[in-house]
């Protein structure tokens, strides 16, 4: 449970003013058919991140090492770093086709977006922090819906009210504290 449940509550805070979020929230504007985005969303989330999940089990079963332990507990470390840079889509990204339908321009579009994109690596690290691809994958997905799921239907609105730079704070400190507990656990602090 609590790699599903820290793998959703990463992921959800992490997602908070990201591309992809920027990315629902234009996608809701211009195509106006939000269930046809979330479903866009949900597909595209699953299959990046299972991938991402299974890429960090691999390596985690692989390389038990001290050492890999230590790299994935700076990566996370790193992460809360790179949490701090707001994210921005680019005004001249034509990825968006309005004729094409809206579950499929989502799902392309998220898939591709999300690739390298912080909450994707973040779901390596967890998946290979906790050797487990389903449920890590299972709660970054729910963590990206909680994110998008809002921004698809309010938009703009949540943009104006939720402090986005609050939000990447919490979510750093969120990565930093997963990737501090993980080197105190490598260190025999936790027992």
């Amino acid at each position: 449970m609590e790699a599903f449940l820290s793998s959703t509550a990463v992921v959800a805070l992490a997602e908070v003013g990201d591309k992809t979020m920027l990315l629902a929230i234009v996608l809701a504007a211009r195509l106006r058919a939000p269930w046809a985005i979330l479903a866009g969303i949900l597909c595209a989330t699953i299959a990046n991140h299972a991938l991402a999940a299974l890429v960090g089990q691999q390596v985690a079963g692989l390389l038990q090492a001290p050492w890999f332990r230590i790299a994935v507990a700076l990566g996370f470390i790193a992460m809360a770093a790179w949490t701090l840079v707001p994210d921005k889509l680019d005004d001249d990204d034509e990825t968006i086709r309005t004729k094409s339908s809206a579950f499929l321009t989502t799902l392309v579009s998220f898939f591709l977006v999300e690739m390298g994109d912080k909450t994707q690596v973040a779901t390596i690290a967890l998946a290979a922090h906790y050797n487990s691809v389903l449920t890590v994958a299972a709660g970054t997905t729910l963590g990206m819906m909680l994110a998008n799921g809002p921004a698809v239907f309010l938009g703009e609105a949540i943009e104006r009210r939720v402090s986005m730079k609050l939000t990447r704070t919490l979510a750093a400190l969120l990565f930093l504290v997963l990737g501090l507990w993980q080197l105190a656990d490598i260190a025999g602090w936790l027992g």
